[in-house]
């Protein structure tokens, strides 16, 4: 079968900081795995054989939940393959960002907080965040962390 990947974000979400246990917890099952982790506070990506990244999957969501998150979202793939919903790597958020960026009158690192808050709100309504690692990506146009992005979303 090969390799394999598999992104999963755990939820619930704080604001900037320490990353919460149940990501924590979550990365550290897949380390204990022997699987290559790329570790963000609230969406971590884990790579090895396919057996391995299966066999391990279990532990890592039981991990996230004994540390208390309450949802986990799971996506699996082999590495390097573009997931269905992506028309090109970073065509359609490109698109997004741009209108977003018209409509509010500035590049998006030139945003105030709010601005930025803002902006983050509209990608959302547009699902900009549906496209894969859209949420690290939207980050760096802002000049913030992944962990700001997820709390500007988890803001009512």
């Amino acid at each position: 079968m090969g390799q394999l990947e598999a992104e999963f974000t755990s939820e619930p979400f704080r604001g900037e900081g320490t990353p919460p246990d149940h990501a924590v917890k979550a990365r550290e099952a897949a380390e204990l795995a022997g699987l290559t982790t790329d570790f963000g506070p609230l969406g971590t990506s884990v790579r090895g054989e396919a057996d391995a990244v299966l066999d391990a999957l279990p532990a890592i969501a039981r991990a996230a939940l004994d540390g208390g998150a309450t949802r986990l979202t799971l996506r699996l793939q082999a590495p390097g393959e573009p997931p269905a919903d992506e028309a090109g790597p970073g065509r359609v958020l490109d698109g997004m960002v741009r209108q977003v960026e018209a409509e509010l009158g500035a590049r998006l690192s030139e945003l105030d907080r709010p601005g930025k808050q803002r902006a983050v709100r509209m990608l959302d309504e547009r699902g900009a965040f549906q496209v894969r690692r859209s949420v690290a990506e939207v980050a760096e146009l802002l000049g913030v962390t992944r962990f700001t992005v997820y709390n500007y979303l988890n803001r009512e």
